[in-house]
């Protein structure tokens, strides 16, 4: 590739996107054309988006601090970046705080299955699913709170209450302390919930449908989407290195 165009590339990215980092370097110089179709992919949040630059950090930095990624080198690059675009330490640890949640699908997920299946096994009396007094208060702190309820936390305050009830404290830090607007928080769960590394659905639906109640617009959680969806070049950003690190010990020219 000719030196030329690769500093032309190399020079559109920084402007389009912001920042440089050494990893695009070997992408770059391996294809050329891939590094070029990649920039305009990704730019188009940049370029035609809606949210605030620091606001779209955040939602790299969940995606990379995400328990189902935990990419360092994004993570760095995009708190930097996020600094720069005036973001605070307080709002970067509440999408962290926003973000470590995301543990608790294990709950959401595996509950009603646990439930169905001691129904299934003929257990059925062993199910107290109505609540009582102390339950139904959990509930409505829990509406209170977080501003919503969906019947998976059902089974759970019934099956577990004082591990509900320590989940709902744990969960409503930001909600209760929390310095971002509250669709921007919305925004951080559809982003860690959509990414390709979780893909949850029922998730989704919910905080999709809180995002409008809190006055989102349909391209503002496009751009989130937009956003995500750069995840799977991490292949690149991880891979090529490593790939260029081989081709040296094997001899091989780039």
């Amino acid at each position: 590739m000719k030196d030329q165009t690769k500093q032309k590339l190399k020079k559109e990215f920084q402007e389009k996107r912001g920042y440089w980092n050494e990893f695009w370097e070997g992408l770059l110089t391996l294809d050329s054309n891939f590094f070029e179709a990649y920039l305009k992919f990704s730019s188009i949040p940049w370029t035609s988006g809606v949210l605030e630059p620091k606001v779209k950090e955040f939602i790299y930095i969940a995606i990379d601090s995400a328990t189902t990624h935990l990419y360092e080198p994004g993570l760095r690059i995009h708190i930097e970046n996020a600094f720069k675009h005036g973001a605070t330490k307080e709002e970067i640890m509440e999408v962290y705080q926003l973000t470590s949640v995301l543990g608790m699908h294990t709950c959401t997920v595996g509950v009603p299955i646990l439930i169905e299946e001691i129904k299934n096994a003929g257990n059925e009396q062993d199910l107290q699913l109505n609540l009582n007094e102390h339950q139904t208060k959990l509930k409505e702190e829990f509406q209170e709170k977080r501003g919503y309820w969906n019947e998976f936390w059902e089974g759970l305050l019934s099956l577990d209450p004082n591990f509900f009830e320590a989940y709902l404290k744990f969960s409503s830090i930001p909600w209760t302390n929390g310095v971002l607007e509250p669709k921007i928080k919305e925004f951080i769960y559809i982003a860690i919930d959509s990414a390709t590394t979780h893909l949850y659905e029922p998730g989704l639906r919910i905080h999709i449908e809180n995002a409008f109640k809190y006055g989102a617009k349909k391209e503002e959680i496009m751009e989130v989407f937009q956003l995500t969806s750069v995840l799977g070049m991490h292949t690149c950003t991880v891979g090529v290195p490593i790939l260029i690190e081989e081709m040296r010990k094997a001899n091989i020219e780039f």
